[in-house]
């Protein structure tokens, strides 16, 4: 009763209206309109994971999942379990259904990793024999076609030589008596062919009348002529109903002989369509998934950034106001949090938000609240919310919420009657203790209270008594919160203060609306100047929150800049490694250009040479040349040298600058020259622009540090703190391994630190999946969960 009566007030039925606009057959809009609440945790889970996998499916497909052909079969299945006979569009509406069904089934085979609607779907039964047998007997409009029967066929082949046998009659009597009618048409009356005949004429064509004008004017005439042929036609058109009613009771003979298979398959199929409707909702809410905790594991409720789901259909719809969401945020100690404020500041709509946001867990939908989502698994959501007054029952406002909070705690159960355990429950009270005097209001919710940190997993109460702000200070399982008032509009923000008792703004907001101040004063001294005191610890704690939040907005938006920066300075880093890039690809073709120069320059030199005999001038010419050469073509190379090698006289070295072979004919002087000869030419060339034919080059001499050099070990630079970016930051929910895999390959190439993977928990084989590539990656250092901050165990930190 009062579970059925907190639905009725939390407006739960508003709600599932409008996700019933989202459904997109009538069976799942039904369903919709009547969503109930699952009445165990597994069952929820399961909800939500069919919401889950149908969003990212509707995220994979372009169109969306697709229901067309999928019709309410329901009653036609009825009589045909009955032996009813179907009629035509009954039993195209059928196989229409069953083609529906069977493309919901294939696009979602065609998705191995979504397994709770491969194994939803893997019991669908679509029976294509039976909608073909349907499809080749019923055509588009319902009819049964020519080709069901070859007897049908034969009866309307006669149908319609017969039939055109008593129109070709019939135009003949036109033709001849055409003086005695109305108007020269044929038309019928009832089965029967007939024309209009003059009643002045009626003479002219003998046949029977079947019908009369209203003026009494025309006679609408069968001719005798033509009466046989209608008698005929009349039999012919009661054989074709006999024989489309023996093609019809077939069919549905075929269709109830798998009534229990089409009826799983409707439930299927509606179950699917309320799984979308709901993935569509929360699209349009830009709501996320919820995680259903453990209080008991010391795990908090998290609810950032939540928003009424009901202001915000008729913010969008109705021109209503924008939302200002709340942040509920609630330790795993807690169990009553105690909410004050002025009237109008949104104390009841935030226990409304909180009732139908644990209300839309429970029927595996989204919640309208910023990542993470995290709320317990309640049992029961009983509420007292309004006003019970009744003058029929006499019930005055404080007796209406006694009978409510008696029933409440009554739905509570045996456990809680029994004093067993904690039962797991979400209460809901409005102006508890209201509606009676103010010490015996206090002390009953007070003591109510009390009762329910005892025997409810959290209670949530509205009030106005100053002596509910003072339990958070005698017992850690309660908790203040208060909706923030501007003193200068005298108006609430509707913004949620938590750890902050409400201020007292009664006589502020008398004075400024021009009470009398002596009025006003007199009331301040028979409250005494604690009260004063109160308010104004209260008025410090809330301007320091606001610089608290003021410093945080802060630090967000310097956060935004450095990532801003960050993305900038990546990539012009990135610009300037292709720049360089491409420079080297230049300078490369360049030199590749240059040697081919020289190396063609060389040639004609020695042909010049070998023309006649050289003398020892046009030789030290040749050299000279060939130096010039050298020096014109050499680009300076950073090669990587060899230790050990030197050059000793009658050693055969290669030049490389020249790209030739030589003998060493002295040794290498003071300056690191040596004398080579190649052919019948000799040239010096520098240690540095030769090497063995292995390629080893000359180990370079020895610099000598004098004592004021300064050393080359300089210590590194401290390493730059982690700072987690959407830069370096990558989610993979909803993944499988393989693709996480390759995603994780591009960013672990990319990074020049540490990387955050957001993993989530779920079955926790991805988590897996990515420990096992991580640990075998040969650029991942280590890697350990991230801080409960930044996601627990649902995020792992690689450090690259």
């Amino acid at each position: 009763m009062i579970q059925s009566e907190t639905l009725e007030l939390l407006e739960w039925s508003r709600l599932c209206q409008h996700l019933s606009t989202f459904a997109a057959t009538k069976l799942g809009a039904v369903a919709s309109r009547h969503l109930t609440i699952p009445t165990s945790k597994n069952l929820s889970e399961e909800l939500l994971a069919q919401t889950k996998e149908v969003y990212e499916l509707e995220s994979r497909l372009n169109s969306g999942l697709s229901f067309e052909g999928i019709q309410d079969i329901g009653d036609s299945l009825e009589r045909a379990q009955i032996q009813g006979i179907l009629a035509g569009d009954e039993l195209l509406a059928i196989a229409t259904t069953l083609s529906g069904a069977r493309n919901l089934r294939r696009a979602i085979d065609n998705h191995e990793d979504l397994v709770v609607l491969t194994s939803l779907v893997s019991e669908l039964r679509t029976y294509p024999e039976v909608e073909q047998e349907i499809h080749r007997c019923v055509d588009e409009r319902g009819q049964i076609a020519d080709r069901a029967s070859q007897k049908l066929g034969d009866i309307r082949a006669d149908l319609r030589k017969t039939r055109s046998q008593i129109t070709q009659k019939l135009h003949n009597i036109i033709q001849v008596k055409s003086s005695a009618l109305q108007e020269n048409i044929i038309t019928q009356r009832g089965d029967r062919f007939v024309i209009p005949v003059k009643a002045t004429h009626k003479d002219a064509i003998p046949g029977i009348v079947h019908d009369t004008s209203t003026s009494g004017l025309t006679l609408y005439v069968e001719p005798n002529s033509v009466v046989p042929m209608g008698n005929q036609l009349r039999q012919l058109t009661r054989k074709e109903e006999i024989e489309e009613e023996a093609i019809r009771r077939q069919l549905s003979e075929q269709v109830g002989a798998i009534c229990p298979d089409l009826e799983r398959l409707l439930l299927i199929v509606t179950t699917l369509d309320l799984a979308t409707a709901k993935a569509r909702y929360g699209y349009w809410l830009k709501a996320n998934p919820p995680r259903f905790i453990d209080i008991k594991a010391n795990e908090k409720i998290t609810l950032r950034q939540l928003r009424h789901p009901l202001l915000e259909w008729q913010h969008h719809h109705e021109q209503g106001h924008a939302v200002i969401p709340v942040d509920l945020l609630v330790q795993p100690e807690t169990r009553v949090v105690t909410i004050t404020g002025p009237n109008t500041g949104g104390k009841t709509v935030t226990l409304k938000t909180l009732a139908l946001a644990a209300l839309m867990a429970k029927a595996g939908m989204f919640v309208p609240a910023r990542e993470p989502v995290e709320l317990p698994w309640f049992d029961m959501i009983l509420a007292d919310i309004g006003d019970e007054q009744s003058l029929q029952q006499s019930l005055s406002t404080f007796s209406g919420h006694i009978r409510r909070i008696s029933r409440i705690l009554n739905e509570l159960g045996r456990d809680v009657i029994n004093h067993v355990s904690t039962s797991s429950s979400l209460i809901l009270l409005d102006e508890v203790g209201a509606g009676t005097d103010p010490a015996e209001g206090s002390a009953l919710a007070i003591a109510l209270l009390k009762y329910l940190a005892d025997y409810a997993l959290l209670t949530m109460a509205s009030t106005h008594f100053g002596e509910l702000k003072a339990l958070k200070y005698q017992d850690e399982r309660f908790e203040n919160a208060s909706v923030e008032f501007d003193d200068a509009t005298l108006s609430p923000t509707y913004r949620l203060l938590w750890g902050i008792p409400g201020r007292s703004n009664a006589l502020a907001i008398a004075r400024r609306l021009g009470l009398n101040p002596e009025v006003v004063e007199a009331a301040k001294q028979e409250m005494g100047g604690a009260n004063d005191e109160v308010n104004s610890v209260i008025a410090g704690l809330e301007a320091q929150r606001r610089r608290q939040e003021t410093k945080a907005a802060e630090a967000q938006k310097l956060l935004q800049q450095a990532e801003v920066l960050y993305k900038q300075v990546s990539e012009k880093a990135t610009s300037l490694e292709e720049r360089e890039q491409s420079l080297k690809e230049k300078q490369e073709v360049a030199v590749q250009q240059a040697i081919a120069s020289a190396k063609g320059e060389i040639a004609t030199v020695i042909r010049r040479l070998q023309k006649g005999t050289p003398t020892a001038q046009e030789a030290q010419f040749a050299t000279n040349n060939l130096n010039q050469i050298a020096e014109k073509f050499t680009t300076p190379q950073q090669q990587k040298p060899k230790v050990g090698f030197m050059p000793k006289v009658g050693d055969r070295i290669r030049i490389s600058k020249l790209g030739q072979t030589a003998e060493v004919i002295t040794a290498p002087d003071s300056d690191g020259e040596l004398n080579v000869r190649f052919g019948i030419m000799k040239m010096n060339v520098k240690l540095t622009d030769i090497e063995s034919l292995d390629g080893q080059k000359v180990e370079p001499p020895p610099v000598k540090q004098t004592r004021n050099t300064p050393s080359n070990n300089v210590t590194p630079p401290p390493e730059a703190p982690n700072i987690r970016t959407s830069k370096n930051t990558f989610d993979i929910r909803g993944k499988r391994v393989a693709d996480a895999e390759i995603i994780l390959d591009k960013a672990i190439s990319e990074a020049s630190g540490p990387i955050w993977i957001i993993h989530g928990h779920g079955t926790g084989k991805l988590r897996e999946g990515v420990h096992a590539y991580l640990k075998q990656h040969s650029r991942v250092k280590r890697m350990e969960p991230a801080a409960q901050a930044d996601g627990g165990t649902g995020v792992t930190i690689a450090y690259v």
